[in-house]
């Protein structure tokens, strides 16, 4: 999505980052990109496999495209019709350590799976996600918690991805 701050950890859409079909090497800035926050990487990571795998969106900028703070309240709003066959996955990252969020909250994140019964979508079924210090006085189940000190960055996984993610029609 190009009118978007959402990018990919495979920089040319690769799994074995190679430049060329291989005949130029391997883009091993791209492969150091990825490994500096996963520790591993596979191919159902990478590739158009429908409903299979996983696939994920980071970004560490805002709408204007000023770095995540975490003194500042976001809403993230997840279109209607989340191309997941399994689950999807919102979580908050530290940029110094890539670890989760470290904050007053179990988890610095939100999920289909485990927050189901806690979350609230919209009427549409789009739902808004809020990230800040305090929590919202509505939609609690939908906050994730930042730290006032801190930069952030969010990563969107999507497991069993649908055919809306890889040919862009999910906006």
């Amino acid at each position: 999505y190009e009118d978007r701050k959402w990018k990919t950890g495979f920089v040319g859409g690769d799994y074995q980052w190679l430049d060329g079909d291989g005949r130029g090497g391997r883009n091993m800035d791209a492969r150091t990109l990825l490994f500096s926050q996963a520790t591993l990487n596979t191919p159902a990571m990478a590739l158009e496999m429908v409903g299979v795998g996983s696939q994920y969106a980071l970004s560490e900028r805002d709408a204007s495209g000023a770095y995540l703070q975490g003194s500042n309240t976001y809403r993230l709003t997840l279109p209607p019709g989340i191309p997941a066959k399994d689950f999807w996955s919102l979580i908050a990252y530290d940029p110094q350590t890539r670890s989760e969020l470290q904050t007053g909250q179990p988890l610095p994140s939100r999920n289909s799976e485990n927050n189901r019964n806690e979350l609230t979508y919209n009427n549409d079924g789009s739902i808004d996600l809020t990230f800040g210090p305090e929590p919202p006085t509505e939609h609690r189940g939908n906050w994730i918690q930042t730290v006032p000190s801190k930069s952030w960055y969010a990563i969107l996984g999507l497991y069993g991805p649908l055919t809306p993610w890889f040919d862009k029609t999910w906006i």
